[in-house]
């Protein structure tokens, strides 16, 4: 990660088992920014708290992102399904589309992501 860019503790590795995720606040550029992170198949992925079919929060409930069996991100408003290691949507209504994901890196036990390249609003 650049150093350039400013890096937020979101989350400790022991907070995230394998099929787990997070959902944090942070600020950029002045705005507040929701984010979510995943523990998929014991690697981490963080994306903006976002669906790409309609830009709203997509948790089912506090910090629950990942279907039943853990394979897919899938947005609880109308079914946007994704693929949690790259973030594409692999079903519903917006195929080929991809969530926009945050660098992230695991420093001593710690994630830390940073502001997302483009406007958080």
């Amino acid at each position: 990660m650049s150093r350039d860019l400013i890096e937020h503790q979101v989350a400790h590795v022991e907070e995230l088992l394998e099929g787990c995720s997070k959902k944090f606040t942070f600020t950029c550029s002045g705005q507040q920014v929701e984010g979510f992170v995943v523990n998929y198949r014991g690697s981490f992925y963080a994306y903006l708290n976002r669906c790409c079919h309609i830009p709203m929060p997509m948790d089912w409930f506090e910090n629950q992102f990942l279907s039943e069996d853990g394979r897919f991100i899938i947005c609880a408003t109308h079914g946007a399904t994704y693929d949690p290691a790259t973030g594409e949507c692999v079903a519903g209504p917006c195929p080929g589309e991809y969530l926009e994901q945050l660098s992230l890196q695991v420093v001593d036990g710690t994630v830390l992501v940073a502001c997302p390249h483009s406007s958080p609003g």
